[in-house]
């Protein structure tokens, strides 16, 4: 089963931890000094903040998926759609490590689809990647993946 991901970047840590607290009703899940995540059942979602430098507001959206098989069902989706890919494998990002597929939407929007493998002790060096925009001019081929 998927749960959708949303990582936002924001300026104050602790004023956001609160914020999103009482929005949830709920204390994170994970809270590092530099970053909190919320798993939760209702809505089905992965919500995570960090202050690590990036500029404030949406950083990425993402599917977190509960196996392999998940995961590559979701790259297949991202494939037909002809879409940019990037896979990572082991990457280290939010104190977990994972396997994931990052890819762009037509607005430049990061999207991440990932299976969380393990908890790690640090943040990691895992950053969202920087693709081009899929064009919405035409879709390439199979063979060709320029316009």
């Amino acid at each position: 089963m998927k749960r959708f991901h949303i990582h936002i970047a924001v300026e104050d840590l602790e004023q956001n931890i609160q914020f999103y607290s009482a929005l949830f009703q709920s204390e994170p899940t994970l809270r590092e000094a530099d970053y909190a995540k919320w798993i939760l059942d209702d809505p089905r979602i992965n919500f995570a903040i960090s202050n690590r430098g990036r500029k404030p507001g949406l950083d990425h959206l993402g599917l977190q998926v509960e196996s392999t098989a998940e995961l590559e069902s979701v790259q297949q989706g991202l494939t037909a759609a002809a879409l940019p890919i990037v896979a990572q494998k082991q990457a280290a990002c939010c104190y977990v490590q994972s396997d994931k597929y990052w890819t762009v939407d037509p607005q430049g929007i990061a999207w991440e689809a990932f299976h969380s493998l393990n908890a790690i002790p640090m943040f990691g060096e895992d950053e969202v990647i920087q693709l081009e925009p899929a064009s919405t001019c035409c879709k390439p081929s199979k063979d060709d993946t320029t316009c």
